[in-house]
């Protein structure tokens, strides 16, 4: 049995408890409780687990009511039981949501049914935990798509940035923590799985080298069971990073992040006193926590995914990005296409840039690529794809290609290289070209083939689609917002 196979049968579990109430986001926190103490069995950390709670211990149980009543023991006491710190943080304030003990019992005898020993490779048991958290961002109605980012555009991001070993990273907002796991897996493969590293180096990889922080619990549990079977044991914190909290995540070699759409709570600004210019809009607050979490002594760096607003917001958004362009070298300005995230109207991009060692006088010039105009409609009949980056990375990298650049490229922007490259959809503007545009940096997409030089406005069907995609998108930061307050 594949992966994707296991991955799709406990996803498919979910209808068997649709009559007790579950929802898709309920039914994945349910099954991060009851699957954790299996693979903690399975991948040898049992040790790490209460004895009355492991699972030889719980499957033992023949009445389903008493196993029910262990089951809620279990989820009340475990956080204050557990020797492991991220243990206990994944079972704060855990409780079911299930209200039958049948139910309960299918679960368990599902999971247990799997021959995890056999049938699945180790290293392919986290990739089924990661398809089960793509599932649950597929599923509108959950809203989790809100901590997903697509993996094409995560392996993409980290590619390009090149991890090193001994490097500190970090995602300020980490949903389930995919940049640094893909971050993480990109050494992993490039390091015999660590084994030829010294124990010391070894530690510092596995405890160290990638850290985060989210606001959401639930989330926030995802990503300590991501990044527990993965191998992954630093600190995931839950908190908000544009809180007190924040100041403290500084000195970091790279940061790779998408963060949360919207406004804060009430349009609230930000409770830190370290940030130069404070705005209601969290991304922009989030983009320049980032280029400040980046230390000052050359080489680190970022890639950060953010909507369109951020590239021409007036007032502090114009304040913010000047300051970006003199504190750091933004060299790329990534245009993404429409419909990759979970809501199909949101335009979004990624900036890539680079920490200066001084304050000032750091962009020279910014390269554009647009991905987004005239470019194909991905969903579930086109999938997204990491083939739809190939022309894009030739043009970022100077001439490497998509096979190539995991292997090749050591992250040199070389602008001579990159002059070379001939694609209608790469182009250059100079730091004083900016600068005359009030420092908007909403440039760099080609003619659209369906505008007729503004003219027409175009047939009534396509206005009433792009309003439906408007509207979509503006639910979609509506749900983000409630999900916040819940």
């Amino acid at each position: 049995m594949s992966a994707e196979e296991i991955a799709n049968k406990l996803w498919g579990l979910c209808n068997v408890l649709r009559d007790d109430g579950v929802t898709y986001h309920q039914y994945l926190n349910e099954l991060t409780y009851i699957l954790f103490l299996r693979l903690s069995e399975v991948k040898d950390f049992e040790d790490e687990i209460p004895e009355e709670y492991r699972w030889s211990k719980l499957k033992a149980h023949t009445d389903n009511v008493d196993l029910f009543d262990t089951y809620r023991k279990l989820l009340a006491t475990l956080a204050t039981k557990s020797t492991n710190v991220n243990i206990k943080e994944i079972y704060t304030n855990a409780s079911t949501t299930l209200r039958k003990p049948v139910n309960l019992r299918t679960l368990i005898t599902s999971i247990d049914d799997i021959d995890w020993y056999e049938e699945v490779e180790q290293d392919k048991i986290a990739t089924i935990y990661e398809e089960l958290l793509e599932k649950n961002a597929g599923e509108k109605k959950s809203g989790a798509g809100q901590y997903f980012t697509p993996r094409p555009l995560i392996n993409v991001m980290v590619d390009l940035m090149v991890p090193k070993l001994g490097e500190r990273w970090n995602d300020p907002a980490a949903g389930t923590f995919g940049f640094m796991i893909a971050a993480d897996s990109y050494l992993r493969q490039k390091h015999d799985d660590y084994f030829d590293l010294n124990t010391q180096e070894r530690k510092f990889q596995e405890e160290e080298a990638f850290t985060g922080c989210e606001l959401v619990q639930d989330a926030h549990r995802l990503a300590l069971m991501n990044a527990k079977l993965h191998g992954i044991e630093s600190r995931i914190e839950m908190g908000d990073t544009l809180s007190e909290l924040g100041k403290s995540f500084k000195g970091y070699d790279g940061v790779l992040a998408n963060p949360p759409f919207g406004t804060k709570k009430g349009g609230e600004k930000p409770s830190r006193d370290d940030l130069t210019y404070l705005s209601s809009n969290k991304q922009l607050n989030f983009l320049q926590h980032i280029y400040r979490s980046l230390h000052t002594k050359g080489g680190a760096r970022a890639a950060v995914v953010l909507p369109d607003n951020v590239l021409f917001e007036d007032g502090d958004g114009q304040k913010i990005r000047k300051d970006l362009l003199n504190k750091c070298k933004l060299h790329t300005i990534l245009r993404l296409p429409t419909g990759i995230f979970y809501a199909a109207g949101v335009k979004t991009n990624v900036l890539f840039f680079e920490r200066g060692k001084k304050d000032t006088d750091n962009t020279k010039e910014v390269w554009f690529y647009d991905m987004r105009t005239n470019a194909p409609s991905y969903g579930k009949r086109k999938p997204f794809t990491r083939a739809a980056f190939a022309d894009f990375i030739i043009a970022y990298t100077g001439g490497t290609s998509i096979d190539q650049v995991k292997a090749d490229y050591n992250g040199t922007i070389d602008t001579a290289k990159r002059q070379a490259i001939k694609d209608e959809r790469w182009s250059c503007l100079s730091i004083d070209e900016i600068a005359k545009k009030n420092y908007s940096l909403d440039l760099g997409l080609i003619a659209d083939e369906n505008l007729n030089n503004g003219e027409e406005l175009g047939e009534p069907i396509d206005i009433a689609k792009e309003a439906l995609v408007e509207l979509d998108a503006i639910t979609t930061e509506l749900n983000a917002i409630i999900n916040e307050l819940k």
